[in-house]
Order: C-alpha cells, then sequence, then structure tokens
C-alpha cells in the first residue's frame, strides 16, 4: 500500500511517501515559502521523483494538529481534495502522536512532547512508557506546563520532542535538572505520519470527516471576540 502522508503543522512542515512499513522518500518544505505557495506542486514533486504519480496512491494522511492554524488548514484542503479526487481514504494523525514516535534515543519512562504555539505558549502532552496519555493537551507557558505536569514526572527520566521542546529547552534544563532528555533539532515527521497510518488503516475515513485538532482557539477568534467587547454598548 502507497501513502502519501503530509504536515503542516510546522512552518517548514514535510511531506513523505511510505509503502507498507518503510518510508519511500521524505522531504521537509521550504520554510521561506507558505504552505499555500508550496502546495500540491511540493506534493506532485515528491511523487515524481519517487517514480509514482497519484493514482498509485492508495491512501493519504495528513497532521490534523495541533499547529499552525492557516497551515492545518491548507494541509487538511489539500490533502481531502486529493483523496476526494482518486476515491480514497485519508487517515488523520494528530501532531502530538508523530511527533512523540519519531526516533530520538533516550532512556525514559515519558514521553513530553512540546509543539511551539507562539504567543509564549506550547501545545503539550504527556504520554507514559507504553503511549498511555498522563495530561490532555494544554496551550499553556512553558513553566505553567511544568507545574501542570509536576505530579505525573515526579523526578522520574522524560524525553521531550517537539519544536516546542528545542525552543524552551533553557526552561527545561532549568527544571529538570539532568532528568529529561531535549532534542537538539526537529525531524520532519511526514514519514511518521504515514507509518501510522500504515499500521492503522482502520483509522481511514472519507476526506470530508477530516477536522483539524486546535486545542486552543485561534488568534482570529480571539481578536473577535475582543472587538465584540469592545463594540458592546
Amino acid at each position: 500500500m502507497l501513502i502519501l502522508a503530509l504536515d503542516t503543522s510546522s512552518k517548514a512542515g514535510s511531506a513523505a511517501l511510505v509503502r507498507d512499513d518503510r518510508i519511500v522518500l521524505e522531504r521537509a518544505g521550504d520554510p521561506a515559502r507558505t504552505h499555500g505557495e508550496r502546495l500540491p506542486r511540493e506534493l506532485m514533486s515528491l511523487l515524481a521523483d519517487a517514480g509514482a504519480d497519484v493514482h498509485d496512491v492508495h491512501r493519504f494522511a495528513v497532521a490534523i494538529g495541533p499547529g499552525s492554524f492557516t497551515g492545518l488548514r491548507i494541509g487538511i484542503a489539500t490533502i481531502q481534495g486529493l483523496a476526494l479526487a482518486q476515491g480514497r481514504l485519508v487517515v488523520p494523525v494528530s501532531s502530538f502522536e508523530a511527533v512523540a514516535s519519531t526516533k530520538f534515543r533516550v532512556t525514559a519512562e515519558a514521553t513530553g512532547v512540546w509543539i511551539d504555539a507562539h504567543r509564549g505558549e506550547v501545545f503539550a502532552t504527556l504520554y507514559d512508557a507504553d503511549g498511555g496519555v498522563l495530561y490532555e493537551p494544554t496551550s499553556l507557558t512553558p513553566d505553567a506546563t511544568l507545574d501542570a505536569w509536576a505530579a505525573g514526572l515526579q523526578g522520574r527520566p522524560v524525553r521531550f520532542a517537539g519544536d516546542g521542546a528545542v525552543r524552551y529547552r533553557e526552561v527545561l534544563e532549568r527544571r529538570l535538572v539532568g532528568s529529561a532528555g531535549i532534542p537538539s533539532e526537529v525531524p520532519p515527521v511526514a514519514g511518521a505520519i504515514g507509518l501510522i497510518a500504515s499500521a492503522h488503516p482502520e483509522r481511514g475515513v472519507h476526506p470530508h470527516a477530516v477536522v483539524p485538532l486546535y486545542v486552543r482557539r485561534s488568534d482570529a477568534e480571539l481578536a473577535r471576540d475582543r472587538r465584540q467587547v469592545t463594540d458592546a454598548p
């Protein structure tokens, strides 16, 4: 089964082709250009470089967030359009799950996924060693996130992943001295999304059923509410 996977949750994002349980080709995007400028041409180029065509794709997979609101909408819409045109199903994959599954060698009893939410916050969730969710997704400052996780961490080794962990490395090192594995870079996650889709074909849904996972309300919604309060008599 050939799967075309896309991640637009971050500025660069990535795309990948996965066949069964193997990443055929994975490519990070160009952060200097918007997803709207690059898609779907970027996906067609990926397919061509792998010697494949969109008609060869058996299933599509896409990151549903959390992450960039605009990026997620563009990525999901692109995959929905391609899948609808080909009559294929789409496997929606949370950014948390995809980032947590990227390889980062460190002995740990828990995995904390931090995705940069901007405005000084991180989208965060904490998994136990078996992949169970210890703390549901939140959008808080790094320090507030660690405060909320204090009971669950209790000094045990924890592996961190995601661009939020890279950005706020200093906070993690200060708060979790010697007990945190922190990445120095952020690998692309489209390959991980494709592998998850390959391992869980039962998650496939019709294109219209794919919905984003935002965790917090968008800046546009917050600005609208502020305007309504200001304009209220």
